[in-house]
């Protein structure tokens, strides 16, 4: 005899099967997500596995989160060699752009679009800035990671004084890109009696120039921030300071591994993997006007010894013992 409640079960299970609600979901398009970096060509930023870390760091990040490159997102890479016509990304449907590199870069996408949500990495200050509204709530399609460059200004030039405790003068390179660390430093300079030499950088040919008037002026060491035009030359920085014989205190690692001596600041690489999430919430619905911008939480003390070693400079244990790596 036939078992009429599992004859009529298993038409509804074939049936439930069959529906329009049961059938895998039509899988999300692409995402198109621009990538804007001065650390480097864009031919180093392209593809599943880049050559450049940052952007290693942002698709380690994704991966984490679940996101497969090629399958949920490809990247529009635009490096050191495309920042003067970075705002075509504007024209390219994108779904989000990742930027860093400074107040320049950030206001020429900022002219380029109000619609797209542009995820900063290492803002400097994007509220004074203009980037956002304020941390909280940035009120616009500007959110992302901020720098805390100015805030770290004073710590920078007491472990630099540490350092180089000879050392009269510390001259201070700054550009029109970040006009405050001048008079937060000098601030800072006054309170422990520091003498301290301002040397505006105004274009990337000035330079050489610069290192030449902070020699001139009898300088016995130098802070170095990661602006957008400086650190787009960190090579020809570190190889400079190299040259005049100036131990050299930088805002990011990026520079020292091109050669220089010391960087204090945010880990880069980890803000970069952390802006995933941005992406991540983007992605999945939110707006950019209503994510609060979030600043850095991991920071980090480096020490290239080979530099330190070219310029008879003995590290001081006390700077030693608190630095997170060592370059041998």
């Amino acid at each position: 005899m036939i078992d009429r409640r599992r004859v009529i079960g298993s038409i509804g299970v074939v049936a439930l099967a069959w529906s329009p609600s049961a059938r895998s979901q039509p899988a999300r398009k692409v995402a198109r997500i621009g990538i804007v970096s001065i650390g480097g060509p864009s031919a180093d930023m392209t593809g599943s596995l880049p050559r450049n870390r940052n952007v290693r760091a942002f698709l380690r990040g994704m991966a984490e989160l679940g996101y497969v490159f090629g399958r949920d997102f490809v990247t529009e890479p635009r490096g050191t060699d495309s920042i003067p016509v970075v705002a075509e990304l504007a024209d390219l449907q994108l779904d989000m752009i990742v930027a860093t590199g400074g107040g320049a870069t950030l206001s020429l996408l900022k002219q380029a679009t109000t619609t797209i949500p542009i995820i900063m990495t290492a803002a400097p200050d994007p509220v004074s800035q203009g980037f956002a509204q304020s941390l909280a709530r940035p009120g616009g399609n500007f959110t992302g990671m901020s720098l805390q460059s100015l805030e770290l200004t004073g710590k920078r030039l007491q472990l630099l004084k540490e350092l180089v405790p000879g050392a009269r003068t510390v001259a201070v390179f700054w550009d029109p890109t970040n006009r405050e660390l001048w008079p937060v430093a000098q601030a800072f300079g006054q309170t422990q009696s520091w003498k301290l030499l301002s040397v505006e950088i105004r274009n990337s040919s000035e330079i050489a120039m610069a290192f030449k008037v902070a020699v001139d002026a009898g300088a016995g060491a130098l802070l170095i921030p990661a602006s957008g035009l400086l650190f787009s030359r960190a090579s020809q920085i570190a190889e400079l300071a190299a040259l005049s014989r100036l131990p050299t205190m930088y805002e990011l690692r990026p520079f020292v591994d091109v050669g220089g001596l010391v960087p204090y600041g945010a880990d880069i690489e980890d803000i970069w993997r952390r802006a995933a999430t941005y992406v991540d919430k983007i992605l999945n619905g939110a707006h950019p006007a209503e994510l609060p911008i979030e600043q850095p939480t991991k920071f980090e003390l480096v020490i290239n010894s080979r530099a330190a070693k070219a310029l008879g400079l003995t590290i001081p244990p006390s700077i030693l013992v608190r630095a997170d790596d060592v370059i041998e």
